[in-house]
């Protein structure tokens, strides 16, 4: 009995054996039979990844100073962060190890009080080679107070219009408003600028300031005051009133004495000196007539015909004796001894 049982626990484990043999071939044989998709996948798995690329930011403002501490970040395409990272002393940030794509470039500080940050961009990353940048941060406006005033009474003025501007350009015009102050904000190029105002139309009644210069900072505000007078009424001057030039005479007018009012004699006879009165010395003055001022002394012109006349009768009459007298003097002959 026993051996029988030995012989049926040998004849089970043989079974086993044979068995076993049929299954481990079995995955075999079905294994080997799909060789060539066992080799396709093989070969896509050995295909090179593409090589990556990076980014090269130089930071620096409009003076062409570089700008460290300013603060950058990445966002690949999906808006995932990239990179994240600061400018060193000489400006300059790294980005390395970039898939091939699109980014987008923020930055998040100037890391300056003067400048303000640049806007965003878009970077393209190509396989192997690094895409170099050069960011501008601008300065931070200069903001700028207007303040117009009466020159005497310190009234604030509106309506005093100022241009401002550097070099010959004109970069901001203001006008004040009814509490005669206005404000803008002034873009900058440099750390410190000096600009000039000067003053385009004046509150009614007001004269126009003179041009002024002004500091003007990144970030800082300036105040511009503007003092004016007021219009003096305009006073009458000698030379601004017309002049009537009078017409130079083409002849000297002559004195007609005859024109003149002559006194009425009281006597036509000629007075004798010694019934005469003789007015006293202080009388003098006082009795003989003056001439009129402008006009020529009275010297008798009315008795001139007169005498003119009897001198002419008087001549006459010698040369009619004269010539009577030769006529009747006898014609004398040779004288007798």
């Amino acid at each position: 009995m026993h051996a029988r049982i030995a012989r049926g626990a040998a004849g089970s484990a043989v079974l086993a054996a044979a068995l076993t043999a049929t299954l481990a071939w079995a995955p075999t044989a079905t294994a080997q039979s799909p060789q060539p998709a066992s080799s396709s996948s093989t070969a896509a798995s050995e295909t090179p990844e593409p090589e990556a690329g990076g980014v090269a930011i130089t930071t620096k403002d409009p003076a062409g100073d570089a700008l460290p501490g300013a603060a950058f970040l990445l966002l690949d395409s999906a808006g995932q962060q990239a990179g994240r990272g600061k400018t060193d002393a000489k400006g300059k940030l790294d980005f390395s190890g970039l898939a091939p794509g699109v980014y987008r470039l923020k930055e998040t500080a100037s890391g300056s009080t003067l400048h303000d940050v640049a806007d965003d961009r878009d970077v393209i990353v190509t396989p192997g080679s690094t895409t170099q940048l050069t960011i501008t941060d601008p300065f931070k406006p200069a903001e700028i107070l207007l303040k117009a005033q009466d020159s005497k009474t310190g009234k604030p003025l509106p309506g005093a219009t100022v241009n401002i501007g550097l070099g010959g350009q004109t970069l901001l015009t203001l006008t004040t408003g009814p509490q005669g102050t206005a404000t803008g904000t002034l873009r900058l190029t440099s750390r410190i600028a000096e600009v000039w105002a000067k003053q385009t139309k004046a509150p009614k009644g007001y004269n126009l300031s003179t041009t002024k210069t002004l500091t003007a900072t990144p970030g800082a505000s300036t105040t511009l005051s503007l003092t004016n007078s007021t219009t003096a009424t305009p006073t009458p001057h000698p030379t601004d009133e017309p002049t009537n030039t009078p017409s130079t005479p083409t002849a000297t007018p002559t004195h007609d004495a005859s024109t003149e009012p002559q006194p009425t004699p009281t006597d036509t006879g000629t007075p004798d000196a010694d019934s005469s009165p003789t007015p006293a010395a202080a009388d003098t003055d006082d009795a003989t007539p003056k001439p009129p001022t402008g006009s020529l002394a009275h010297t008798g012109a009315d008795d001139s015909p007169w005498l003119l006349g009897g001198a002419a009768a008087l001549l006459a009459v010698g040369t009619t004796a004269i010539i009577a007298t030769r006529r009747h003097r006898p014609d004398r002959g040779p004288t007798d001894n």
